[in-house]
């Protein structure tokens, strides 16, 4: 059988080593995970294209919502946030779901991290759409503050929160000095993009949450935790939305602890062996 990860770009994607990691640990010799560049315009003919050998897609950037809109089912999860990161087949046709939830919240949890009374986001983007929901999931009631570089830009995040049924206050990122009286600040800025921001994040008592995982950890990461706030990266994140993954297009009912372990492992290796060599 056969899946893989497509996107644009997707050279730097870490899930080939990681579902491939995970089909070696669990037996599955026949099957496979590669990678492709795909943009929006050739999804759905990359999609129409596919044999019955193929068991799944993992979806990244600019895919998931055009990925929502292909799909002859969904999740209830997927359009809530609005947008899929996984397609398997299911009953003849492609099924969308969205794994980045249950990624965010099993990296908060396996953190200490329970249910935040109060939450920040920065960012108003997709992924910060599956953090709103990973937190409505975790048991948080009170309006979360989403601090964008762009008001103008909050569409997504706020059309998830009105599905959800949760309540968002948006405000400029400029103003995250304003709002640092919260148990959890979750960072979906690209990288290098909080940094200019870690006087306020030290300044705060809030544990962090970046989903940037390389190059890691980050100067914002850092900066909270110097001052012994709880600090929760990306891999953490890509890998139970992996894990997760794997589960649905092999149709396990678990993956089993063990392969987790191997999973973590290949991919904590992989990051190690692409960071810079420091200078001398």
């Amino acid at each position: 059988m056969r899946a893989a990860v497509l996107g644009s770009p997707v050279a730097h994607s870490l899930s080939p080593v990681l579902h491939n990691t995970a089909y070696a640990a669990m037996g599955l010799d026949d099957w496979s995970y590669g990678m492709h560049e795909c943009g929006e315009h050739r999804l759905a003919a990359f999609v129409a294209g596919l044999g019955p050998e193929w068991a799944g897609l993992s979806l990244t950037m600019p895919l998931k919502r055009r990925t929502l809109e292909l799909a002859d089912t969904s999740t209830e999860l997927a359009r809530a946030v609005g947008g899929a990161n996984t397609l398997v087949r299911r009953g003849g046709g492609w099924h969308a779901d969205n794994t980045d939830v249950e990624g965010i919240t099993e990296a908060l949890t396996e953190a200490g991290i329970g249910t935040p009374r109060e939450a920040v986001l920065l960012g108003a983007g997709a992924t910060a759409a599956s953090a709103l929901a990973a937190l409505v999931r975790m048991g948080t009631t009170a309006p979360v503050t989403v601090l964008a570089r762009d008001t103008a830009r909050a569409g997504a995040v706020t059309e998830a929160a009105d599905r959800l049924g949760h309540r968002l206050r948006i405000g400029p990122l400029s103003a995250l000095g304003e709002h640092l009286d919260t148990d959890l600040i979750v960072s979906s800025l690209p990288s290098g993009a909080a940094d200019a921001h870690t006087g306020p994040l030290a300044a705060s008592r809030a544990d962090l949450f970046d989903v940037v995982y390389a190059p890691w950890p980050t100067v914002a990461a850092g900066a909270v935790a110097d001052r012994g706030g709880r600090v929760v990266g990306g891999f953490p994140m890509l890998l139970h939305q992996a894990i997760a993954q794997v589960r649905m297009m092999t149709g396990s009912e678990d993956v089993p602890a063990g392969v987790v372990r191997a999973v973590r492992a290949a991919g904590e290796a992989e990051l190690a062996r692409r960071a810079p060599t420091p200078a001398r």
